[in-house]
C-alpha cells in the first residue's frame, strides 16, 4: 500500500515533463544533415587552401637525421655561463668531412634566432665571435683594404624588399674604423658592398623614380625602383662611377609581377632588383638583376652595356652539351677570369613550388661569339630549394664554397662538384619556412684580438672562461694570489687547460678560496689577456643562483603552473557537480501511457 502511494506521487510530480511515446522515434530534421555536409565541405576547403600548402613546404626525406627533422628544434643553439648570448649548434656531414680549416662568416637571422647579427664560427661550428645588432645585418665577410683585413657588413632596416642603411668596416680589434654611405640623399641597399683592389667600394642603391608603367599593366604616372650602381673612394667618399638600370632595362623586361605595386612612391615596382656587383681588372662591371633574370656586363669608362646574358634581352646562344646555362632569380654573379663567371642560381622565387632545385654554377662566356657554356654545377645532396639569397665562393684550394641563403646551410665542394663538407645550422626539413637564414656565407682567414678582457663566471666547483672574438688563445691559465701583499698582488700558476671550444671549464679544488684570475696564453706561451681579479667566496652565490633574473623566471613559472593546476581543478569539479545534479535531481522518467487512458493520476491515488 505504501509503495503504490509513493509511486503515484512520483508519477504525479513529473506529469508535466514531455516524453516521447513508446515505439515512436523522434523525427530528425533533414536540415541538420545539410548543415553538417556544408560544414564538412567548408572545413575541407579551408584545409586545402591553408594547410595543404604548408604541408607541401616541408622537405621531408627518408635519409634525414634527427637534427634535420627538428627533434632538437628549428635552430638548435647553445648558451654559455660566462657569455650572455647563444650560438648555433651545427650538424656536419658526412662523418669523415674534411672541412676547410678557415673561419666561417655568417649573419643568421629569423624567427628562430635569438640574437641576430654577424657571427664567426670555426671549422667545427664553434663560436668565435658574435655581436647582437639593432636592425638587420647582411653580407658579413672579410675584405682587404690597404693591406689590412676588415670585417665588413651592411646594417640598417629592411623596407619594401630592399635596405636602408650603411656599410661598416671593423678592424682586428673589432673596432669600427669606417662607415660608408652612398653619394646623394639616398640610403644604401643591403645586397652588396664589394671592395676592389684599388681601395674603392662597389655598392647598390634603390631609388624610386616616376615612370610610365602601362607596358606592364600599371599606371601611366607610376613609380619604379631604379637600380643604381655606385663606385666610391672609401677614404674620401668621392663618387667615381654611377650607372642606372633605367638607362638600359625597360619595365617590361622584368619577370616580377606588378600586382598592386607602382601606384605610390613608397611602394614602387621593383622591376630589376640588383643583388650583386663585381669588377674585373679590365674595368668591366658585372651586375646581377634578379627580377630580369639577367647578368649584364658594363663598360667602366663609358657606361655602355657590353653584353647581356639571360632574361628577355639575352644575347647569347648555349653550346653546352648536357645541362644548359639556364638560370632564374639568381644571386652573386662574379668574375672568375676574363671569360669565366660564377653565380648562384636560385631557380625559384617563392617556396610554394617544391620542384625547382637551386645550385651553384660556373659558366664560360665567349663574348665576341656571343656563346656560353656551362662548365660545372654544384648541387646539394638534399636537392636544396632556395627561394632567396645565396652565394658561391671560389677558395684558393680549388674547392667551391656555397652558402644556401634562405636555407640554413653551407657546403664545400671539390672543383668537380663532389661534397667534402656539408654544414647545417638549422633543421633542413623546415628550410622552406625561412626561420633561420643568412644572406651569404663565406670562408676566410682571420686574426681577432679584441680590446676587451676575457669573461669568467663561477658555476658549481668550476670557473668558466671565454673571450668573444679572440682567435689566438691556445690555453687558459688559472692563477691564485700568494696571500702576501694586497697592494702589490702576486699570482702563482695553479693549472692550465687547453682552449678547444668557445667557453672553457676550469675545475677548482676546495682549498682555492682566495683571489683568483685567469690568463689567456697564446701558442708562444705569451699572456695576451687576463680576466679581472675575483674571489671564489663572493662568487659562489653567482654560481649557484645564476642571477636575479633567473629567480624571477622560476617564480613566474611556478605561478603559471599553479594557475594552470587550479584552473584544471575548477573545470573538473564543475563538471562533476553538473553530472551529480543531473543524475540525482527530482526529474524521473514517466511510464508511457496510451492516448485513450483518460484516468488521471489523482484518481489512481489510494483513498
Amino acid at each position: 500500500m505504501f509503495w503504490r502511494t509513493f509511486s503515484g506521487l512520483a508519477r504525479l510530480s513529473s506529469w508535466r515533463r514531455p516524453q516521447h511515446r513508446a515505439g515512436r522515434p523522434r523525427k530528425r530534421s533533414p536540415y541538420r544533415w545539410i548543415l553538417a555536409i556544408v560544414a564538412a565541405l567548408g572545413g575541407l576547403l579551408l584545409f586545402c587552401l591553408f594547410v595543404v600548402p604548408q604541408i607541401r613546404r616541408f622537405r621531408f626525406r627518408t635519409d634525414l637525421s634527427w637534427y634535420d627533422l627538428g627533434v632538437h628544434g628549428f635552430g638548435p643553439s647553445q648558451s654559455y655561463v660566462s657569455f650572455d648570448q647563444d650560438s648555433p649548434v651545427v650538424q656536419i656531414s658526412p662523418s669523415d668531412a674534411q672541412c676547410d680549416g678557415r673561419y666561417t662568416f655568417i649573419a643568421p637571422r629569423g624567427d628562430s634566432v635569438a640574437y641576430p647579427g654577424p657571427m664567426i664560427l670555426d671549422a667545427r661550428g664553434e663560436l668565435v665571435w658574435t655581436r647582437h645588432q639593432w636592425g638587420t645585418t647582411q653580407d658579413f665577410r672579410v675584405q682587404r683594404y690597404r693591406g689590412e683585413d676588415f670585417l665588413t657588413y651592411w646594417q640598417g632596416d629592411e623596407e619594401d624588399a630592399h635596405g636602408r642603411g650603411s656599410w661598416y668596416m671593423l678592424d682586428s680589434t673589432y673596432t669600427q674604423r669606417y662607415v660608408v654611405s652612398p653619394v646623394g640623399n639616398l640610403d644604401g641597399d643591403l645586397h652588396e658592398f664589394q671592395i676592389t683592389p684599388n681601395g674603392t667600394a662597389l655598392i647598390i642603391i634603390y631609388e624610386p623614380i616616376p615612370a610610365d608603367l602601362t607596358s606592364v599593366g600599371g599606371p601611366e604616372l607610376g613609380w619604379l625602383y631604379d637600380g643604381i650602381l655606385q663606385e666610391l673612394d672609401i677614404a674620401t667618399g668621392e663618387l667615381l662611377f654611377e650607372w642606372r638600370s633605367s638607362s638600359f632595362f625597360s619595365p617590361n623586361s622584368s619577370y616580377e609581377p606588378l600586382r598592386d605595386r607602382g601606384h605610390e612612391r613608397t611602394a614602387g615596382y621593383d622591376y630589376i632588383h640588383f643583388n650583386s656587383v663585381d669588377k674585373d681588372d679590365q674595368g668591366r662591371y658585372l651586375v646581377s638583376g634578379r627580377h630580369t633574370h639577367s647578368i649584364t656586363c658594363i663598360d667602366g669608362n663609358t657606361g655602355d652595356v657590353l653584353w647581356n646574358l639571360g632574361g628577355a634581352q639575352n644575347e647569347f646562344s648555349d653550346t653546352s652539351e648536357d645541362a644548359k646555362v639556364d638560370f632564374h632569380w639568381q644571386h652573386d654573379a662574379r668574375w672568375r677570369g676574363p671569360n669565366t663567371i660564377s653565380l648562384f642560381d636560385n631557380e625559384v622565387e617563392a617556396d610554394t613550388d617544391p620542384t625547382p632545385v637551386s645550385r651553384g654554377m660556373m659558366v664560360e662566356v665567349d663574348a665576341p661569339a656571343r656563346q656560353v657554356k656551362l662548365l660545372r654545377t654544384y648541387d646539394h645532396p638534399q636537392a636544396m630549394m632556395t627561394p632567396s639569397q645565396g652565394n658561391l665562393q671560389l677558395l684558393d684550394t680549388g674547392n667551391v664554397f656555397v652558402g644556401w641563403g634562405h636555407s640554413a646551410a653551407y657546403t664545400e665542394f671539390t672543383s668537380k662538384g663532389d661534397v667534402v663538407c656539408d654544414v647545417h645550422f638549422g633543421a633542413s626539413a623546415f628550410f622552406s619556412f625561412g626561420r633561420i637564414v643568412s644572406y651569404r656565407v663565406t670562408k676566410s682567414d682571420w686574426v681577432g684580438m679584441p680590446n676587451t678582457i676575457p669573461d669568467a663566471a663561477f658555476a658549481g666547483d668550476s670557473i668558466f672562461v671565454s673571450w668573444n672574438g679572440a682567435t689566438e688563445v691556445a690555453t687558459w691559465r688559472l692563477e691564485a694570489w700568494d696571500g702576501l701583499n694586497l697592494s702589490n698582488m702576486t699570482f702563482n700558476p695553479i693549472s692550465q687547460v687547453p682552449r678547444t671550444t668557445f667557453e672553457t671549464e676550469i675545475p677548482l679544488t676546495p682549498e682555492l678560496d682566495s683571489y683568483l684570475r685567469v690568463c689567456a696564453v697564446n701558442t708562444n706561451g705569451e699572456v695576451i689577456g687576463m680576466t679581472d681579479v675575483f674571489s671564489r667566496i663572493s662568487a659562489h652565490p653567482r654560481g649557484i643562483f645564476a642571477s636575479v633574473r633567473n629567480w624571477g623566471a622560476v617564480l613566474i613559472g611556478i605561478f603559471a603552473l599553479c594557475c594552470l593546476v587550479f584552473g584544471v581543478y575548477c573545470a573538473i569539479s564543475r563538471r562533476l557537480r553538473g553530472r551529480r545534479s543531473i543524475s540525482g535531481g527530482s526529474y524521473q522518467p514517466v511510464r508511457p501511457r496510451d492516448d485513450d487512458d483518460n484516468e488521471s493520476e489523482l484518481d489512481r491515488l489510494p483513498v
